[in-house]
């Protein structure tokens, strides 16, 4: 069994810092632990230095301050190629030229692997990805999914313990970059590899990983496995990125056995969990997520607060119901409900009661 809590350090990033310029700071004082057979997920908007992290690992860029390891050597100035290190990108950087066995053999070549064994290894990495068959065909003869596969391969052909992964499905539509999304991931459990991954994209990162880096301004947000994440934000950035976030703006009116009374501008009062606030008179903003709002008051607490809202669009998506409401001044206050043989359709117009347990309501930072 792989510990994957980070305490072993297979990959350490201790105080790095990175600037282009030498003033301005696009990586803020990093300090991470990524343990062996990890999936690690780094994610956040463009100009977070997710990417930047990234490149830094593999060599591409270099740390202004600070010291990267691998397996507790420091890897600072050791150059990409002798780093071990397999890199998959989104643009998938195979050679036109090349057949797909010869694109897979080139790494190999150059670590100077004999014509058999490389052989062998080229048909091994080609068959975990299920392109066995494929390997006289070049580039441009296949398709993107396809293309992205020999990509994976190529990482994986020389055995690397580290696999690092710059937006890889970005360019696939959206039914094949969520099949490729268990793919990789079965994969990488099968063989025990460890796997850094950027992406903006944050359903592929609670999909896959087993801790999310959540980055923004250069410094990780929060860390955590992807349910603490979407279920525990402990930011409104964090609660805003990851996910469909209700917010709303109010002042702290008490805090007593663990609930924060929150008053909004409304005047309306709700019940919430204080996360980051500590005092009255404090503002917060509150966090709930559309599918832990109730509009069934047999559902909630006896004494729980409740809110007067408006229905303005009912959305039928399949498999869930989304509801947009008016709600103390905010007018895309969202819920989902499951589509079940009884569950109540909303109708544009009806003013209903809603509210929420107050430990899924999360008072955050303003």
């Amino acid at each position: 069994m792989i510990d994957k809590t980070g305490s072993e350090g297979f990959v350490s990033f201790d105080h790095v810092q990175k600037s282009y310029d030498g003033e301005n700071l696009v990586v803020k004082d990093l300090n991470l632990e990524i343990a062996k057979g990890e999936f690690l997920t780094m994610l956040g908007p463009s100009g977070s230095g997710k990417t930047t992290c990234l490149m830094m690992l593999a060599g591409f860029e270099t740390a202004t301050h600070g010291d990267i390891r691998l397996g507790g050597v420091s890897i600072n100035n050791i150059p990409p190629h002798k780093r071990g290190i397999g890199m998959v990108f989104q643009n998938y950087a195979l050679f036109p030229h090349m057949t797909v066995a010869e694109n897979l053999s080139f790494p190999l070549e150059v670590r100077k692997i004999g014509k058999s064994e490389r052989e062998a290894k080229v048909q091994r990495a080609l068959d975990m990805v299920q392109m066995g068959e494929f390997g006289g065909r070049r580039p441009a003869q296949l398709s993107g999914g396809q293309q992205q596969r020999v990509a994976l391969a190529r990482a994986l052909v020389f055995e690397a313990e580290l696999v690092l992964m710059d937006e890889p499905l970005g360019a696939l539509d959206k039914q094949l970059r969520e099949h490729m999304q268990f793919e990789i991931k079965r994969i990488a459990d099968n063989l025990g590899i460890t796997v850094v991954y950027v992406t903006h994209d944050q359903t592929e990162a609670l999909t896959m990983s087993d801790r999310v880096a959540v980055f923004d301004d250069g410094r990780i947000q929060q860390l955590a496995p992807p349910d603490q994440l979407y279920e525990e934000p402990m930011s409104s950035f964090v609660a805003q990125f990851i996910g469909e976030n209700n917010a709303l703006d109010g002042v702290v009116q008490s805090i007593d056995n663990g609930v924060a009374l929150v008053k909004l501008a409304t005047g309306d009062l709700i019940d919430a969990n204080p996360i980051n606030v500590s005092k009255v008179g404090e503002k917060t903003r509150v966090s709930i997520r559309p599918e832990r709002v109730e509009f069934d008051m047999n559902r909630l607490a006896e004494g729980s607060h409740t809110l007067k809202a408006e229905v303005l669009e009912f959305v039928y998506m399949g498999d869930t119901f989304r509801t947009r409401l008016r709600v103390a001044d905010n007018d895309e206050f969202i819920v989902k409900t499951r589509n079940a043989p009884d569950q109540v359709r909303l109708q544009p117009g009806a003013v209903v009661d809603i509210g929420w347990m107050p430990s899924d309501c999360r008072a955050l930072d303003a």
